[in-house]
């Protein structure tokens, strides 16, 4: 199949729009925090701030490429020739795009919070807000597109599994600075992060095979199988919930229960998803059944 070039109007929709608006935000939040000094702060703070940063970094030039590539295929028109289901690509991109912007949004500002802070850090934080809102917009755009045109990714069950995969990666990166090795309790971090990779990985999975359009592939009815994940996802984060609200309730150090504390709500909301899905793949099977 030849590859045709687009016209220049198909850079002027609403949706290209929205994500040359991300494109150039998201390009400008990370040459600003490049120009930035990295300042040194003590113990184990500082390490914290440094992967935060370096998490921030990630997400910025990860979903700049990704929304580059996006762009570059719908104006060279050959979304036919990748072994890709392009009904749930540009959905899981800008849906997963807006939750992790918008956790850079708010982590970025705390891990330049010293004394004088640089104008270059308050404008990439607005730059970053910005394209927040992009990849929001670009969401719901693709949201009120016709049911023919949008793919599993932009229906409820799927928004909640891109919900799963970032609470999922915030846990991973979160929790990977809380282990201690003198920590007589240590064998709690390891459940937890084992939870969290399992969690993950599922829901990861998922997106996986709905983006390579490999449901139909599958040898056990895939349906069932959703059903199934979800039911496991809720039982494993409430074993979660229950260990980050004892561990909150017995600390004692202010800096490890802010820790927890924002762990603990991760992981509520990350369980309150899980447990939606689970009602929606019940309905599923209730239907068909």
């Amino acid at each position: 199949m030849p590859v045709i070039l687009g016209e220049a109007s198909v850079l002027t929709t609403p949706l290209s729009l929205v994500r040359i608006w991300a494109l150039v935000s998201g390009c400008l939040t990370f040459s600003l925090v490049a120009s930035l000094g990295h300042p040194q702060l003590a113990g184990s703070e500082e390490s914290l701030r440094q992967t935060l940063r370096a998490f921030c970094m990630f997400t910025w030039c990860f979903f700049f490429i990704l929304t580059l590539i996006i762009i570059l295929v719908e104006f060279i028109q050959f979304q036919s020739l990748l072994p890709i289901s392009w009904k749930n690509l540009p959905i899981t991109v800008a849906a997963l795009g807006a939750l992790m912007y918008l956790s850079t949004s708010v982590s970025f500002p705390w891990t330049v919070m010293t004394t004088n802070v640089e104008p270059k850090a308050i404008a990439a934080t607005v730059s970053s807000c910005l394209t927040f809102l992009a990849y929001a917009s670009e969401t719901y755009l693709i949201r009120l597109q016709g049911r023919e045109q949008r793919g599993y990714m932009a229906s409820a069950p799927g928004l909640l599994k891109i919900f799963q995969v970032f609470g999922g990666c915030l846990m991973l990166v979160l929790v990977s600075k809380n282990y201690r090795s003198d920590d007589p309790q240590a064998w709690l971090f390891w459940l937890k992060l084992s939870i969290y990779v399992l969690c993950f990985l599922m829901s990861l999975g998922t997106v996986v095979v709905m983006l390579g359009d490999c449901a139909s592939r599958c040898p056990l009815p895939f349906d069932r199988l959703l059903a199934g994940f979800s039911h496991l996802g809720v039982l494993l984060y409430m074993v979660v919930t229950v260990i980050c609200f004892t561990n909150i309730l017995t600390i004692q150090a202010k800096n490890d229960s802010s820790k927890l504390v924002i762990e603990s709500v991760i992981t509520c909301l990350t369980l309150l998803a899980y447990t939606v899905d689970l009602a929606f793949s019940i309905k599923l099977l209730c239907d068909r059944g």
